[in-house]
């Protein structure tokens, strides 16, 4: 039994045919609007939509400090996915839940049920993308927290020390 990652969405579609001014030429070549699908008593118009936005990288899932035992929820991937797509210095937990069309206090409540918070995953999702920009080559600590959104630079020092146990100028040594 597999998941069904599609829901099929409907909606109705009336033909008008108007008018607007114009003789119609019957030598001509008529472009008849055709139904796209036909229904009982109608025409209508079906659409594919994605159901779940896109997985999130496993190493990310690692970053959570209980790790998530069932799939997460609607809300709680799409949260991620807007996190790992958009400017974090931009997006705060009450634009997440408006483009959600959801309250702030719902989007709470829909993420305690992963038993997680917005906290916790941006905190998730500033440790992967801080480890995917040290991949590629050495940024220095100013450039990486306010590509993260920290207010200040000891705050990005701070949670750096959190994830890795080390600090950010052993790792430069490293790196560098």
């Amino acid at each position: 039994m597999g998941l069904n990652l599609y829901k099929e969405v409907t909606m109705n579609l009336q033909l008008t045919r108007q008018n607007h001014g114009f003789e119609e030429n019957n030598s001509s070549v008529t472009n008849a609007q055709r139904p796209l699908a036909r229904g009982r008593d109608c025409d209508i118009f079906a659409l594919r939509l994605r159901e779940r936005p896109p997985e999130p990288p496993e190493r990310l899932l690692e970053f959570f400090d209980p790790s998530p035992q069932r799939p997460l929820s609607h809300t709680t991937l799409k949260v991620i996915d807007v996190l790992l797509t958009g400017d974090l210095s931009r997006i705060r937990s009450e634009t997440v839940a408006d483009s959600l069309r959801v309250s702030p206090t719902t989007l709470r409540r829909r993420l305690s049920r992963d038993n997680m918070s917005y906290q916790t995953i941006l905190d998730a999702v500033r440790r992967h993308r801080c480890e995917e920009s040290l991949a590629d080559d050495w940024v220095p600590g100013k450039c990486l927290a306010w590509d993260l959104s920290y207010a200040e630079v000891n705050s990005f020092h701070r949670a750096f020390r959190r994830w890795t146990g080390r600090n950010y100028s052993d790792v430069k040594l490293l790196l560098i």
